[in-house]
């Protein structure tokens, strides 16, 4: 009976505070997640790290012995400062001396990455006046990408989302919600091949250095505003058309930006996602809404009251002759 009771009392008090034990289940699975990707890139990535350095030291041990006029901190503070150039995407190698960073092509990329969030990281300003202009720029472009963007989308999910799982719900009768997850899969399936495969297969051929996998992460790399910045493309030695090139590119972000937010609009209006993320929002008391409720009606109400009231006023100010006749009759037919 005792056992009952308690096993009982949990239960209510698990239903009763579901969200907030889904939500820290939520907030586990991120963790533990972020500690698997952690544990994952380190294991990958440490070895070919230590490959790196052997070699480098063994590069620069070599050079020090075929060039023994140079000394080694003389070595270590031309490097330092070639590193440092190269931060801020100047290069002192003569195939890509002749590349400027700085260009109106280079700079409409620059801004597009840098009010999309991408933000490569291959070029940057480089005085304090490029450096200061960049925060003003980003501060009010930033917002102002958004509110572009939420129009550009909210306009064409309703031609290209919610219409035709309408015409197919009424026009043939299928079910709504299956109608939207195929139309959802096939939206999918539709942009990852003309954003991702098709201008991967582009790019592994105009870039000479890139593979079909490379190309294929720079897009995906750049349409998800990640931009690590290891690869860019435009940048190789001696690049046909590279205004043009660079301009093309810009397009391609945008309109790319702008078809993973349709996708990512498109799923989240599927019905079982919406249950989904109902489970780790904190749900609204019955009360509050209630009083909310109320509190409308109340101002409804008198907003309504108001507006009567203020016609009455004025249709006796605008019939004076009427009123006056119907008080003298009133009067008369009292004194009668």
């Amino acid at each position: 009976m005792l056992q009952s009771l308690a096993g009982s009392s949990c239960v209510r008090l698990v239903e009763r505070h579901r969200s907030a034990w889904c939500f820290g289940l939520l907030v586990l699975g991120y963790l533990l997640y972020l500690v698997f990707g952690a544990v994952v890139f380190s294991s990958v990535e440490l070895p070919y790290e230590d490959l790196l350095r052997q070699e480098l030291r063994k590069l620069k041990r070599r050079f020090l012995e075929e060039h023994e006029c140079l000394s080694e901190p003389q070595l270590e503070q031309f490097l330092g400062r070639v590193l440092e150039a190269s931060n801020y995407g100047v290069s002192v190698l003569s195939n890509a001396s002749g590349n400027w960073n700085w260009d109106f092509t280079s700079a409409l990329f620059f801004a597009s990455t840098v009010l999309s969030t991408t933000g490569y990281g291959h070029t940057v300003p480089l005085s304090d006046g490029g450096k200061a202009f960049c925060i003003i720029y980003s501060v009010i472009g930033i917002p102002f990408t958004l509110l572009f963007l939420t129009a550009v989308v909210q306009r064409i999910t309703v031609h290209v989302t919610r219409r035709p799982v309408l015409y197919f719900h009424i026009r043939w009768g299928f079910s709504k919600q299956v109608v939207a997850i195929v139309h959802a899969v096939v939206l999918g399936f539709v942009t990852v091949s003309c954003f991702f495969f098709i201008p991967a297969a582009v790019f592994s051929v105009l870039e000479d250095d890139w593979n079909f996998l490379e190309s294929f992460y720079f897009c995906f790399i750049s349409l998800s505003t990640i931009g690590l910045g290891d690869y860019v493309p435009g940048e190789g030695y001696n690049q046909k058309f590279r205004e043009l090139y660079k301009i093309g590119i810009t397009c391609y972000l945008l309109l790319g930006l702008i078809a993973m937010l349709v996708v990512l609009e498109t799923f989240c209006e599927l019905h079982e996602l919406k249950k989904f993320r109902k489970m780790f929002y904190v749900k609204k008391d019955k009360d509050e809404d209630q009083v909310h409720i109320v509190e409308h009606d109340q101002l409804s109400f008198s907003s309504i009251t108001d507006q009567a009231a203020g016609g009455k006023e004025e249709q006796k100010q605008s019939e004076p002759f009427v009123a006056a006749q119907v008080s003298a009759y009133v009067d008369g037919s009292a004194s009668h």
